[in-house]
């Protein structure tokens, strides 16, 4: 196994990490964001108010986004199983 190896599994890791947690990333920046904007409209300070709507809002995009992750790691460790084979040979 030779570094460039080493480094482009590490990369495609990095890579899939990354496409695996932006839709969640980006569900809780939006719905924070939303209500950040109606708490200082309203004049509500509450710090705990956004929790609850987060939470709700990433178990949804998980249910609804289950079978693409599912897919996605299935075909990431598919491939990187024939990769580490081929390195073998």
């Amino acid at each position: 196994m030779e570094i460039e190896d080493v480094v482009l599994i590490g990369r495609e890791f990095f890579a899939m990490a990354l496409l695996l947690t932006a839709p969640v990333v980006a569900v809780s920046l939006v719905v924070g964001l939303l209500i950040s904007i109606g708490q200082t409209v309203t004049s509500v300070q509450e710090q705990t108010l956004s929790f609850a709507p987060r939470i709700i809002c990433v178990v949804f995009i998980l249910i609804f986004l289950s079978n693409w992750y599912l897919t996605t790691l299935q075909n990431y460790t598919l491939g990187l199983l024939t990769h580490m084979v081929e390195l073998v040979k």
